[in-house]
């Protein structure tokens, strides 16, 4: 798998905003906001897209869920709503081949999307 900015981040060579961290989940503050709190949750281990999990993965899937529901509700907006996105390959919006959930919130968020 090609070497991504995400990559980058996890070995500190490129600065980020971090919002949390434990041994597998890295997350931090998107560069390009789309909401008032717009933070990517990714996996240490790299997985360049959806389509590449494996059974083996799903706990680790449901990590950065529980992680990303965690930090909504450590910051106070749990209860108002918030969004999470994962997109997959070129169409469905994904520019960075690393697996990443986004969380957004802060805002009514429309539907659909995009």
């Amino acid at each position: 798998m090609p070497d991504t900015i995400f990559d980058k981040i996890l070995r500190r060579e490129i600065p980020a905003r971090i919002a949390y961290e434990d041994e597998d989940i890295l997350a931090f503050h998107d560069a390009n906001p789309q909401a008032p709190t717009h933070v990517l949750f990714i996996p240490k281990t790299p997985i360049a897209t959806l389509n590449d999990l494996r059974p083996e993965h799903a706990e680790l899937v449901g990590r950065l869920v529980l992680a990303a529901a965690a930090f909504a509700k450590q910051s106070g907006f749990a209860e108002n709503g918030y969004r999470t996105v994962f997109n997959c390959n070129r169409d469905g919006g994904q520019s960075v081949y690393h697996i990443h959930l986004h969380l957004l919130a802060g805002r009514p968020l429309v539907w659909p999307p995009g």
